[in-house]
C-alpha cells in the first residue's frame, strides 16, 4: 500500500486495555431536524419492500407513493404503507409534486432509465446497487446527475456502516501492516428463486436469472465487496479475470449459478471473490490479509487475528490489553468495536441527513459509478473468458 497509508495515529485507534475507535469513527449520523422526507418507492419487490420496512425504523420518512408493474406487489407494499398512492407508471409517480425523494429498487438493467427520469423530475435519489449497467448508460446518468443540485446516493450500504468505516480506518492507518490480499466470499445454498404465482411473471419476478436486466451474482452480491475494496484502497482494480457457469441449477436461467473472480489493483494488492448457490458454509465474509494481522469481516462483526511475528513488535502490541495479547498468542481474535448492526438503517439515515441537513454523501454518485464500471469489467471478463483492463474502458467524466 502507499506510504501515506502506513502512518498510524495510535490515539485514534488504540486505547489502553484494547482496541477502541474514537467517537469520530464510531458514531453513526444523527438526525438534526424533525423534517419529514416524503418518499416514493419505485420497484416493490423483495428489496423495495425491505427498504420500506427499514424506513420505518429510521424515522422522519413517509412513504407517500409506490410503483410497480405487478398489481399484487403494489398491494403488498400498501400493507406496509397503507396511505401511499399506487402507481403502475413511474413517470406518473415522478410527476407527483408531493414527493421529495425516490428509492429506485427496480431490476438492475432499468436503473438508468428510471434514474434519468427521476433527475429530470427534480427528485433526490437513493438508487439501489449496482447503480447502472453498461458504460454508456453509466456515463449518461453521471452526466445528468452531476448537473443536478439533488442528492444522488447509491445503495452500497456498507459505505455507511460504522463497523466498515472503523475497519477501513484500521487498515488505512497501517495497524495490520501492508495489505497483500482480500479474500471474499458470499455463498448461499439454494436456487435463488422467488415464488411465481403465474408462469407469465417468471422473467419479471426472477429477473436476476435473466441477462436482459441482470448482472447475476456479480452485480447483486460481489458488487458490495468490490465497492468496499475500492473504498479501502482508494483506487479501482487494474485488471480482472474470472469464470463461472450454469453448473448446478438446470432450470432455464441465463445468469451463472457460481462465479470465481480475481482482481489486481495498482498498489499490487490482489483480491479474489467467489459466489456459489450450492453451499452456504460461512455465508458472507471478507478476509483482509496484512503483513502483521488479518481482519475477518462479516455482516456486522470484525475480528483482528495477529501474525505470530507481529507479537514481538513493540509498536504493534502497545496499548493492547494483557487479555488480548494472551488471546492473540493462542491464535484467537480481537473484536473491532462499532455501534449498530444494520448497515441499511445507517445508509438510509445518511441519505436523510444528506437531503435535509446537507451532509456529504458517502456512497456517492462517483463511488457508485466506479463500482458499476468494475461490475461491467467483471461481467465482460467472466463471459468473454479473458483478462479485462480498467484502462481499456472509457474514463467516466464527472462535471
Amino acid at each position: 500500500m502507499k506510504s501515506n497509508r502506513r502512518n498510524f495515529v495510535k490515539n485514534t485507534a488504540l486505547a489502553i486495555g484494547g482496541l477502541s475507535l474514537g467517537p469520530s469513527l464510531v458514531s453513526a449520523s444523527n438526525m438534526q431536524t424533525s423534517e419529514t422526507l416524503r418518499v416514493g418507492v419505485i420497484g416493490t419487490g423483495s428489496r423495495g419492500k425491505g427498504l420500506m420496512h427499514t424506513l420505518g425504523k429510521v424515522g422522519n420518512f413517509e412513504v407517500t407513493a409506490c410503483c410497480d408493474i405487478l398489481p399484487f406487489r403494489l398491494d403488498e407494499a400498501r400493507e406496509i404503507a397503507p396511505k401511499a398512492k399506487k402507481y403502475k407508471d413511474y413517470d406518473k409517480l415522478l410527476a407527483d409534486k408531493n414527493i421529495d425523494a425516490v428509492i429506485i429498487a427496480t431490476p438492475f438493467g432499468t436503473h438508468d432509465e428510471v434514474a434519468l427520469a427521476a433527475i429530470d423530475a427534480g427528485k433526490h435519489i437513493y438508487c439501489e446497487k449496482t447503480m447502472v449497467r453498461g458504460m454508456e448508460e453509466i456515463q449518461n446518468v453521471v452526466t445528468k446527475a452531476s448537473q443536478s443540485d439533488k442528492v444522488f446516493q447509491t445503495g452500497h450500504q456498507y459505505h455507511s456502516s460504522p463497523l466498515y468505516k472503523n475497519v477501513r480506518e484500521v487498515i488505512r492507518g497501517g495497524y495490520i501492516g501492508d495489505i497483500t490480499a482480500f479474500v471474499c466470499q458470499w455463498n448461499r445454498n439454494g436456487d435463488w428463486r422467488r415464488p411465481v404465482p403465474n408462469p407469465k411473471f417468471e422473467r419479471i419476478i426472477n429477473w436476476r436469472m435473466y441477462k436482459e436486466h441482470s448482472g447475476g451474482l456479480i452485480a447483486e452480491l460481489m458488487a458490495h465487496q468490490i465497492d468496499f475494496i475500492n473504498w479501502v484502497l482508494d483506487e479501482p482494480p487494474e485488471k480482472m479475470v474470472g469464470f463461472g457457469g450454469i453448473d448446478h441449477w438446470k432450470d432455464g436461467r441465463e445468469t451463472y449459478d457460481n462465479i470465481h473472480l480475481m482482481a489486481e489493483y495498482p498498489s499490487k494488492v490482489d483480491a479474489t471473490f467467489s459466489c456459489t448457490t450450492t453451499n452456504g458454509y460461512e455465508d458472507y465474509q471478507v478476509k483482509i490479509l496484512g503483513q502483521k494481522a488479518t481482519v475477518l469481516l462479516g455482516y456486522n462483526k470484525a475480528t483482528i487475528y495477529a501474525e505470530p511475528s507481529a507479537l514481538k513488535e513493540k509498536g504493534f502490541v502497545d496499548g493492547v490489553s494483557g487479555a488480548t495479547l494472551k488471546a492473540w498468542e493462542q491464535g484467537e481474535g480481537m473484536t473491532i468495536p462499532a455501534p449498530g448492526d444494520d448497515p441499511t438503517v445507517d445508509a438510509l439515515q445518511q441519505f436523510y441527513n444528506s437531503v435535509v441537513n446537507g451532509e456529504p454523501v458517502v456512497s456517492s454518485l462517483e463511488t457508485g459509478a466506479n463500482t458499476s464500471k468494475c461490475v461491467q469489467m467483471a461481467l465482460d471478463a467472466v463471459h468473454g473468458g479473458e483478462i479485462k483492463y480498467w484502462k481499456d474502458y472509457p474514463e467516466l467524466k464527472f462535471s
